[in-house]
């Protein structure tokens, strides 16, 4: 359900995220081609910028998403074992009241 949407964003995030940071990269390496030669650090740097910026973006989405997702997990999942405890107690104190009335 919903919390499916959760883990979907938290790895859509990162994808995103690193799909920016090989962008990026293919950026430098395409002003390295065009300046023929070693290149200037400031050529770089808006590829570079491009990199760093999409992978922090991704990640900030990502890491909150993800822990949420796994919190969220845990209580679902806490709940449900209460559920079951709770419905194997109904099943005996039914049983138990069944061979009384016998």
């Amino acid at each position: 359900g919903e919390l499916r949407w959760l883990a979907v964003i938290a790895n859509i995030s990162t994808l995103v995220g690193l799909y920016g940071t090989v962008l990026g990269m293919v950026e430098v390496f395409r002003v390295i081609e065009i300046s023929g030669g070693p290149a200037d650090p400031a050529q770089l740097a808006g590829g570079i910028w491009i990199a760093l910026m999409t992978t922090v973006g991704g990640l900030t989405v990502a890491i909150p998403t993800l822990l949420a997702y796994n919190y969220l997990l845990g209580r679902v999942d806490a709940l449900a074992a209460r559920m079951k405890d709770a419905v194997e107690a109904l099943h005996v104190c039914f049983e138990s009241r069944k061979e009384r009335t016998k």
